[in-house]
């Protein structure tokens, strides 16, 4: 990862998904958030990294054998194990379809071991609490037992997917936190991280004063005063 992704990745770790889509929403940007897709059950994992995408079709029967002779090497599956870079997030294309994993314990422990950033799918997900118990971040529709042979034939690696509703196009940052994905597109990934950075640096000021027990009015948003206020705060603790 070069110094200008690695900035960005830091500054958007340091932010919530809702501050990244008030700051896209500012920019128009609406279908951000990816519905439907949470971090799998007894994990809490927060994830950012540049897109790697992985597209599917619906599974047909007579495509079956072909599939299962083929070489592992061949394996779209398999190759996005491996091809995945380090500090990427696999983004896999399932159409919202649950009825059939679309990986599990084997494949994303190889990733966690290359150093890939997590995974994100909106279809479903086997080996759930140890994929939880590793640590590695993976955030899917689903929990599901049944292989990926049930629902899904993988067809397509980097190229533009739709994953829980958001256009994901390769190279795209993901953001997640235990309350979803955002997706952050690349040609303004540095600006926007900046400005949620300042925007969650604002709402800590602005969380520290209702808790002191300041009214909602005057505080969320700031007025004149309370912007002064903030900025003397920022300026005594960027001192400190």
């Amino acid at each position: 990862m070069n110094e200008a992704d690695q900035a960005i990745v830091d500054r958007l770790k340091r932010c919530g998904t809702a501050t990244i889509s008030t700051v896209l929403t500012k920019r128009g940007l609406n279908h951000a958030f990816m519905y439907g897709v949470s971090p799998l059950p007894g994990s809490r994992p927060r994830m950012v990294g540049r897109a790697f995408t992985m597209r599917s079709v619906a599974m047909r029967e007579d495509k079956l054998a072909a599939d299962k002779a083929m070489d592992p090497r061949l394996n779209l599956q398999r190759r996005a194990t491996e091809e995945c870079g380090v500090g990427e997030v696999l983004v896999i294309d399932c159409r919202g379809d649950v009825h059939g994993a679309s990986g599990g314990l084997m494949l994303f422990e190889r990733m966690r071991v290359r150093g890939c950033a997590g995974v994100v799918s909106d279809g479903g997900v086997r080996d759930a609490w140890e994929i939880a118990e590793s640590g590695f971040p993976v955030y899917a529709s689903a929990v599901c037992p049944p292989n990926s042979t049930l629902a899904h034939r993988f067809i397509d690696l980097n190229v533009p997917v739709t994953c829980g509703g958001a256009a994901v196009y390769p190279g795209d940052f993901i953001a997640a936190d235990p309350d979803g994905v955002m997706v952050i597109p690349q040609e303004i990934a540095d600006e926007v991280s900046r400005e949620a950075l300042a925007y969650e640096q604002q709402e800590e000021f602005i969380l520290q004063r209702l808790r002191d027990g300041a009214s909602i009015y005057g505080t969320y948003p700031l007025d004149e005063a309370g912007l002064a206020d903030y900025a003397a705060w920022r300026t005594a603790r960027d001192r400190g």
